[in-house]
């Protein structure tokens, strides 16, 4: 029994955030490997495309909302997710167009590139915090809870109680469905066909034919499609906070250079070691190891081994290791 009830809290408070904080750094380490895969350049803005599609979203939930129109037990945002991907596919494809476009004709370096990405990453920043504001929003609606811990105590008969938000189940869902599209894109369309051959081989993909600038439209695309779902859910599990995103552009980058820069099954594999190291290591295992540890060893401080303030720093001290070590990643993806 003591066992079931660390377990539980382990679960509440460890596995099931973990499961979907990596779940939303997949999703948006996707993105960033992408564009790194194809384009072949790091996009800093990337974190703030992620806040722009969010934002689109919010503010088409707020409209919904105001006149009447919910979707049940589920949050309303998931009915103004596709006016958030159109909104954050505009302003990718647009960007591209006035800025990126320029310096890709050129046959700039790479790291032109990501200094540009820089100066796209402020511009994207600064319209958000204009239209929607500096500060947190809530937009979330629905159903707050798939299991209560009340209602999972009577139930078991437990002292500890499981609390499974409705969010973090939509979050775990939603990545799940939108990941196995893009891997069915990639592996089976014609589309995905050529923009796997342009990434291994520019100039023989050429030589085959292959639109290069249809590539680089669909990879915007797509890449606008996941910042937003990842934005979206992020925003839906927390909150709705412009800074937020900028400050996920470590982690995500860290998941996508632990995974395999380029390799997009190592930025799922990359989001989950992430978010579970961040998680873990912020954890004050106090009550867990209470359960577990006979009473005399029952530890009196909190067993923490860093604060959550610190959480990110876990993702740096993770990227450095990853970079000095094995900078090809887990699943040897492009060396940095």
């Amino acid at each position: 029994m003591e066992f079931l009830n660390g377990f539980v809290a382990l679960s509440n408070f460890v596995l099931v955030p973990a499961i979907a904080y990596g779940s939303q750094l997949a999703l948006g380490a996707l993105g960033v490997t992408l564009i790194y895969g194809i384009l072949r350049f790091s996009n800093f803005a990337h974190g703030d495309t992620m806040a722009f599609g969010a934002m689109v979203t919010v503010l088409v939930t707020w409209a919904m909302q105001s006149i009447g129109i919910s979707f049940g037990p589920l949050p309303t945002a998931l009915l103004a997710l596709p006016f958030g991907i159109a909104g954050a596919v505009l302003m990718v494809l647009m960007t591209d167009k006035m800025v990126y476009k320029f310096y890709r004709e050129k046959k700039s370096k790479p790291v032109i590139l990501v200094i540009v990405s820089m100066g796209v990453m402020f511009m994207m920043n600064g319209i958000v915090r204009v239209i929607i504001g500096p500060n947190e929003q809530q937009f979330r609606d629905g159903e707050r809870f798939l299991i209560k811990a009340r209602e999972f105590k009577n139930m078991t008969g437990l002292d500890e109680g499981l609390a499974i938000k409705s969010t973090q189940a939509i979050t775990v869902v939603t990545a799940a469905i939108a990941v196995a599209l893009l891997f069915w894109f990639l592996n089976k369309t014609r589309t995905g066909k050529s923009m796997r051959a342009y990434s291994d081989n520019e100039d023989l993909a050429l030589l085959s034919g292959i639109n290069p600038e249809r590539v680089v439209a669909v990879t915007w695309i797509i890449v606008a499609a996941l910042a937003t779902i990842a934005g979206v859910l992020y925003g839906l599990d927390k909150s709705f906070k412009p800074f937020t995103y900028f400050q996920l552009l470590l982690p995500i980058f860290a998941s996508a250079i632990v995974g395999g820069l380029g390799n997009p099954l190592g930025a799922i594999a990359g989001g989950f070691v992430v978010a579970f190291s961040e998680v873990m290591i912020t954890y004050a295992w106090k009550k867990v190891l209470g359960y577990w540890l006979p009473d005399t060893l029952e530890p009196s401080g909190l067993v923490q081994l860093l604060s959550t303030d610190y959480k990110f720093a876990v993702s740096f001290m993770i990227l450095i290791v990853v970079l000095l070590f094995r900078p090809t990643g887990l699943f040897k993806g492009k060396a940095y």
